[in-house]
């Protein structure tokens, strides 16, 4: 729960040992040259920038923080919009492996959580393979938790067990590999509407700086720390009775019903898509 500590304790790729505590204990992170991120729209970066002006997102705006410390740094970005865990396996692991990185991010399982058949083992099995694969070629891996998306949207509410089930085996595989784990799900601020775009499905500008900050705080780079968890000074204006009402059915009409229509389809907004940054190439914002 938010203000319990916790620590979390893994290897790099040199065999350094850091550890970060969120007490905001001192820890050592070793210098990283090779960064690869994996996963589906939230890593690709959707919701911080766009397809025409350009994508920034979390895992862009942490390999800017990592450049700070290692202005050599190389950084590919995987990630596809629509992806499952098991497509991220798939199609995202072996050139991930073939990159040689000293650290990788991973980021799988909610668009399996969004489809009407969710099985949380089977998310998990891919996340173990990819962890097993990858801190076992000596990369650090870390991962993160998701938020309740009923704190959200309230028509979301059905898959809070779903959430939960998906939060309780990220833990688990993560343990089990050595992988750090970025602990956003505990925090109420993470559902704060100013982190979310307007889809509120992916993170906004604001939300993509945030998660960028916990990784880097969980990874434990120099500078970093733990307001990234940390409420906004004034409340979010949220809307009541009637507005809140019309703002649920504009969201509905706008992003809900084509969201469905695709999966009723058998498409994905992922369909014809590649990665936007597959190779390993020098940091450059």
């Amino acid at each position: 729960m938010a203000g319990t500590e916790t620590t979390r304790t893994s290897k790099s790729a040199g065999g350094e040992e850091s550890t970060r505590g969120e007490d905001g204990g001192e820890s050592t992170a070793p210098p990283y040259a090779r960064y690869v991120a994996l996963g589906d729209s939230q890593t690709e970066g959707l919701g911080d920038g766009d397809d025409t002006v350009g994508l920034r997102g979390w895992a862009d705006r942490l390999a800017e923080l990592l450049a700070r410390h290692q202005p050599g740094l190389r950084y590919a970005n995987l990630a596809v919009r629509g992806r499952t865990a098991g497509e991220i396996h798939a199609r995202q692991l072996a050139p991930a492996l073939a990159l040689r990185p000293d650290l990788v991010t991973v980021v799988a399982g909610m668009n399996d959580l969004l489809r009407p058949r969710f099985d949380a083992d089977e998310v998990a099995g891919h996340l173990r393979a990819m962890f097993a694969a990858l801190t076992g070629q000596g990369a650090r891996v870390a991962t993160l938790t998701f938020p309740d998306l009923a704190r959200i949207t309230p028509l979301a509410r059905p898959l809070a067990p779903r959430v939960d089930a998906l939060n309780t085996r990220v833990r688990q595989a993560a343990q089990e590999y050595g992988v750090v784990v970025a602990e956003t799900a505990h925090h109420p601020v993470v559902t704060d509407p100013r982190l979310w775009s307007t889809d509120r499905l992916h993170a906004s500008p604001l939300g993509h700086e945030r998660i960028a900050a916990a990784m880097a705080y969980t990874l434990g780079l120099p500078g970093s720390d733990d307001t990234w968890n940390r409420p906004f000074p004034t409340p979010y204006p949220a809307p009541a009775g009637w507005r809140a009402a019309r703002a649920e059915l504009r969201w509905a009409g706008g992003f809900l019903g084509p969201w469905l229509g695709r999966r009723l389809r058998g498409r994905s907004s992922g369909d014809g898509r590649t990665a936007r940054r597959p190779d390993l190439l020098p940091w450059s914002p």
